[in-house]
């Protein structure tokens, strides 16, 4: 259809038999109030009969949007954050928006700034925890800012969308304790990052409930390799071997099942070892891992949802996903009560 062809804002208004002003407010969905629910439905029905849609480079250049978010998170090659910015950009795409996304250099560093000027850019950030001193470089202070995985007390932004981070862990730990494991390991990530802080606290936490357990904790990088070699460190040191790995991420888990194999223990007969994420890494492996599934999708959904709220001039209320555990091979009864 040439340009000439297209419905107009002035056609709509004919066909509805209301003023141009109207069909902008109506199309412009702040017609509640100022137009009646009747005109409104006929304003659509007559937009849809028409085939009409907004011309949105117009729109914005009179309210100055840009329609654009940045997603903010420290990696690109991890699946968890591949799947957070799946759901955003779902959630963008349905209001018009687009999402740029933006890797911290090296996964938790201040980033520089891509834009000449992010607010002119820019109309709203959407920032995992894990990236939040990219912030700093990118000189976005004065956008709308929603945080994932962040502390809300401390939290910088409008508002924090966050998994039930300390429940999972919680979760992964009575399981273990409830199959009679009373010496365990966490294999945790040497990352300086609150949703980690969470994890150890609340893993901690569910241990020091239980008469007799004890904990001994070992960081290492986030990745196979530094997981299997940290793992073995473990299991071969003097004293009691510990009966259960609890590990903060599903690499780390598959880098200490690794560990354990190449040490002849059998996961879980031996060993038992639990993961964090449920990542497509969880049931390729070998046992497949016991796991804490958190709803990645969702949770990029649910942050762009309150960035576009506040965008829009709302006050977004701070947010809590539920997680659940998931059971696999991974995991089984303390060796000495089979």
């Amino acid at each position: 259809m040439s340009a000439a062809s297209r419905p107009t804002s002035k056609d709509v208004a004919r066909a509805a038999g209301v003023s141009q002003a109207a069909v902008s407010l109506v199309l412009g969905g702040k017609w509640p109030g100022r137009v009646s629910a009747a005109t409104a439905e006929r304003v659509r029905e007559a937009a849809r009969t028409l085939g009409y849609r907004p011309n949105l480079a117009a729109r914005d250049l009179r309210t100055g949007r840009t329609r654009t978010a940045l997603l903010v998170v420290p990696t690109l090659t991890n699946e968890f954050f591949a799947r957070v910015h799946e759901g955003a950009a779902a959630v963008a795409a349905a209001h018009g928006f687009g999402v740029l996304l933006y890797p911290s250099p090296e996964g938790t560093g201040p980033a520089t700034d891509p834009f000449a000027s992010a607010p002119a850019a820019l109309d709203g950030v959407l920032a995992s925890s894990m990236a939040a001193q990219a912030l700093s470089g990118i000189g976005a202070g004065t956008l709308p800012l929603v945080m994932l995985d962040s502390d809300p007390a401390t939290g910088p932004g409008t508002a924090t969308v966050n998994l039930a981070i300390a429940d999972g862990m919680r979760q992964a730990a009575g399981h273990l304790l409830g199959l009679g494991h009373r010496r365990l390991a966490h294999l945790a990530a040497d990352v300086d990052s609150w949703t980690f802080e969470v994890r150890a606290a609340a893993l901690a936490g569910s241990v020091a409930a239980v008469p007799g357990a004890r904990l001994e904790t070992h960081r290492c990088a986030l990745g196979v390799a530094q997981a299997q070699a940290a793992a073995t460190a473990l299991l071969t040191a003097p004293g009691p071997r510990p009966t259960a790995l609890v590990c903060d991420d599903d690499l780390l888990a598959a880098g200490a099942c690794k560990a354990a194999r190449r040490l002849g223990l059998r996961v879980p007969e031996e060993l038992s070892v639990s993961g964090f994420d449920d990542l497509t890494l969880a049931t390729a492996v070998e046992p497949e891992l016991t796991t804490v599934t958190l709803p990645a999708e969702e949770f990029g959904a649910r942050g762009m949802t309150a960035l576009l709220t506040a965008v829009d001039g709302g006050s977004p209320a701070d947010a809590e996903l539920p997680v659940s555990l998931t059971v696999r091979g991974s995991t089984g009864p303390v060796p000495a009560r089979r």
